[in-house]
């Protein structure tokens, strides 16, 4: 049976294990990965709007890996639209690489699972063998950790290299051309870096419960008899 402090590690590396599950889970989910100011160009120019004016032509749009939405300024008024990258905008889009997005979160879900199954089972029983130990709780949770950050820096190449929020933007707009002013990474992109860090504490805490600490041994001092303290 592993030790009291062992245990504790290994039963708070699960419980991180498990809250990365929900977090990447949850971050599929909610579509407010990038938040931006869309400028509507064309309806700018043609009224040759200046500074003061540009705010009647300023929207706003959100997206996330499946859905969104944007609020179109053509200096008539807003209108709000939602939309979903699947089936139709993924054509527009960079779809590999979209699709790439998405399989390194759903395997960065497996790993996660399969870490907090090692480290239950670490926190349970010493194993046998040592893939199941230490050493394969390291190995799952630096994969789980390395997906989730292989899905972060691909959807920061979309969005700085593959100009997504442009194209996302400018999905079936056949009259008005929209301009990105501004972009911000939102909740759900954070969450994803969250994960990707709760899975390097876990290797530290691994680390640690490695650690062989010296045991402090109390020396019992041995009672000296003497003849005389036999005779009184």
């Amino acid at each position: 049976m592993p030790g009291c402090f062992k245990k504790t590690l290994f039963a708070l590396a699960s419980l991180i294990s498990f809250v990365s599950f929900i977090l990447i889970v949850v971050a599929m989910g909610i579509p407010k990965w990038m938040t931006g100011k869309i400028l509507c160009k064309t309806g700018a120019d043609l009224v040759n709007a200046t500074d003061p004016e540009l705010v009647k032509f300023i929207g706003e749009i959100y997206y996330g890996l499946f859905r969104g939405g944007k609020i179109r300024q053509c200096g008539l008024g807003g209108r709000h639209s939602k939309f979903t990258i699947f089936p139709h905008m993924v054509k527009k889009l960079n779809t590999g690489l979209h699709v790439m997005i998405i399989m390194f979160l759903c395997v960065a879900i497996f790993f996660s699972l399969v870490s907090f199954g090692f480290c239950i089972l670490n926190a349970i029983k010493v194993p046998y063998r040592a893939i199941n130990g230490p050493a394969g709780a390291c190995l799952w949770n630096f994969l789980a950790g390395g997906f989730v950050v292989l899905a972060v820096t691909s959807f920061m190449a979309a969005v700085k290299l593959h100009h997504l929020t442009e194209r996302i933007a400018n999905f079936r707009e056949n009259v008005f051309q929209f301009v990105i002013l501004e972009e911000r990474f939102e909740d759900c992109f954070w969450i994803c870096v969250a994960s990707a860090t709760a899975h390097a504490v876990n290797l530290l805490l691994i680390a640690i419960s490695g650690i062989h600490f010296p045991k402090i041994k109390t020396k019992t001092e041995e009672a000296n008899v003497t003849a005389e303290d036999i005779m009184y």
